[in-house]
């Protein structure tokens, strides 16, 4: 989105192969560039429909980064990055085209239109590509989002907060350093269309994280940590309190066993729960339902979670890692429920895969500069339950609470899921010892239906929920 955690992924460094259609320009630059962006912006848009593009849009990116490594008292890594680059897609027809330019002389600009022009004309054709529809935009309103804050650090007092983060998680001396870090981004995009629409805004985002090793008597290590990212650097946690946060949970993991293979209930924790609801954000998102390949595209207005359950996506939190007031198409965003009483209302939808389904863009377009719009949600959250996790735990009895997982594996067309895991084997609502190497398997409908959440929801990022409880689980273990 404009906005976010999937903001960043727009900003990160590009894949080595662009997909098919997309075109990088890379020239020395010959003649003055154009420092104003929004005429800059108007400009190619200009030259775009003078080549014969039925219509066009620009984005204007503009980005600095810098974030300082440690590790064992010493800076490991110093990290800056500066980019500006600016992406145009054209529409001939039912037929488009992306490219992006990272130079702005005048020679590079007419090369770029001319290619994506020439590009949009080989294309085939994509009945429902084209811009939003103008009834749904942006109309230059809407509340302040505060998603920028101006403070800026030095590398110096980055390098201090990562070795502050460091340091402080040094508690005991079965510890040791696996890595810190403190970084802070900023960036500015513009977004301008061939049918008038406007939209700029600025964000920020500061973040800082520890890594700790801890080894136990026998030589057992276990790796945990903690990371946070904020809007505001005022919002963030100390440097300390992430430090011993990331020690408790290396030390507690340590004389992790082996259990034998059962069926049991699994506390999924608020860092392990949130993966399962970003597998039903990925099941609802509208390209993968037009496509036919999502496990829930025959579930639109059905139960799909236990009564009393919601699932909002709120796109207005201030302060949010993924608010904004209009997504990467210009459409007006607003704030949904995604699952109203434990019911399915609606698709996540940019203004192609609406098209294709018979409806409107939700406005959860997201883009890159070098891509067409894929979808994105904004700041999502699972509403809490009335029972704290050690309630939950105990009328459980026995089981399993989930603090790790790798691997995961999805079958789309089914929802079958496993995931490889770790975490601790709890009894009458206490934990017991430590777990690791086991695996959690079941199926994601079933799982939806049968999960109830806890009460200790935090609002920390783009996807928040409390802890999960199911009450039966696939276990695989000795």
């Amino acid at each position: 989105m404009l906005c976010g955690e999937s903001f960043q992924l727009r900003l990160a460094p590009r894949p080595p192969a662009a997909p098919k259609k997309d075109l990088m320009l890379h020239t020395q630059t010959d003649t003055p560039a154009r420092t104003d962006s929004t005429a800059l912006l108007a400009h190619v848009i200009g030259l775009a429909r003078a080549q014969g593009a039925d219509a066009a849009e620009a984005v204007y990116s503009q980005s600095r980064s810098l974030s300082v490594g440690v590790r064992k008292g010493a800076v490991e890594t110093v990290e800056s990055d500066e980019a500006t680059d600016l992406g145009l897609r054209v529409f001939v027809g039912r037929k488009q085209a992306v490219v992006s330019v990272s130079e702005f002389s005048e020679r590079t600009l007419t090369r770029l239109v001319e290619r994506c022009v020439a590009m949009a004309r080989l294309a085939p054709d994509d009945a429902y590509a084209g811009l939003a529809d103008p009834a749904l935009l942006w109309r230059g309103d809407g509340v302040d989002l505060d998603i920028f804050d101006p403070t800026e650090l030095s590398a110096d007092t980055l390098r201090e907060r990562a070795l502050a983060c460091e340091a402080a998680g040094l508690i005991d001396p079965r510890l040791q350093s696996d890595a810190a870090s403190a970084g802070q981004s900023f960036t500015r995009w513009q977004l301008l269309t061939s049918e008038g629409f406007a939209g700029h805004h600025r964000t920020s985002l500061s973040f800082q994280s520890a890594r700790l090793i801890a080894t136990d008597e026998t030589g057992g290590m276990e790796r945990d940590g903690e990371g946070r990212s904020t809007r505001y650097l005022s919002d963030l946690p100390t440097p300390e309190a992430t430090g011993i946060l990331a020690a408790e949970r290396a030390l507690k993991a340590l004389g992790a066993r082996k259990i034998d293979s059962c069926t049991a209930p699994v506390l999924f924790e608020p860092r392990t729960a949130k993966s399962l609801i970003g597998l039903f954000l990925g099941a609802i998102s509208g390209p993968s339902v037009a496509r036919g390949s999502s496990f829930l595209k025959d579930k639109l207005g059905q139960r799909l979670f236990a009564p009393g359950v919601h699932l909002i996506d709120n796109p207005f939190r201030p302060r949010g890692l993924g608010s904004c007031l209009y997504d990467d198409e210009g459409v007006t965003v607003r704030e949904r429920s995604l699952i109203d009483d434990g019911i399915l209302t609606t698709w996540l939808l940019n203004s192609a895969a609406g098209r294709q389904l018979g409806m409107v863009s939700t406005g959860h377009a997201s883009r890159s500069l070098a891509h067409p719009a894929g979808v994105s949600a904004h700041n999502v959250t699972l509403s809490p339950g009335t029972r704290s996790p050690a309630d939950l735990m105990r009328a459980a009895r026995s089981g399993v609470v989930i603090t790790s997982m790798f691997g995961p594996s999805v079958n789309s067309d089914t929802g079958d899921w496993s995931a490889g895991a770790s975490g601790f084997v709890f009894e009458n609502g206490e934990l017991i010892h430590p777990v690791n190497e086991i695996t959690v398997a079941g199926n994601l409908i079933d799982i939806f239906a049968r999960l109830e959440p806890a009460s200790d929801l935090e609002i920390k990022g783009t996807l928040d929920t409390p802890s999960i409880l199911v009450d039966g689980l696939s276990i695989g273990g000795k």
